[in-house]
């Protein structure tokens, strides 16, 4: 599968913001939609950037099929591998429901 990558632009807010198309087993799945797993650790092979969005498309190891459920997740925080028991390369990504707010907004009532 070719990673889907999408440069939304200025008028968003975020000049590199970008979505990136991820696999994601089920359990982990159900656990972000729940809202109980508000991260995820990745090897960082697509320079993930605050900002970006995630398009998780759950994905079934055993059978190696797409269930054909997604859900969208924008990058919230990132803590970059090297540090805190994290292997270089890899990182761990604070996911939010909501897409950022575009630069010089600061309040949701001036959107």
């Amino acid at each position: 599968m070719q990673p889907i990558i999408t440069t939304f632009g200025p008028a968003a807010g975020h000049a590199h913001a970008q979505a990136h198309e991820l696999k994601i087993w089920p359990a982990c799945f159900s656990a972000v939609e729940a809202g109980t797993k508000p991260f995820d650790v990745r090897e960082n092979d697509r320079d993930f950037r605050v900002g970006d969005a995630l398009v998780l498309r759950e994905y079934e190891p055993e059978s190696e099929q797409y269930s054909g459920r997604s859900i969208t997740r924008w990058v919230s925080y990132i803590m970059h591998g090297g540090s805190f028991g994290l292997e270089a390369g890899w990182c761990v990504l604070g996911l939010s429901e909501r897409p950022p707010l575009p630069a010089g907004i600061h309040d949701t009532k001036l959107w």
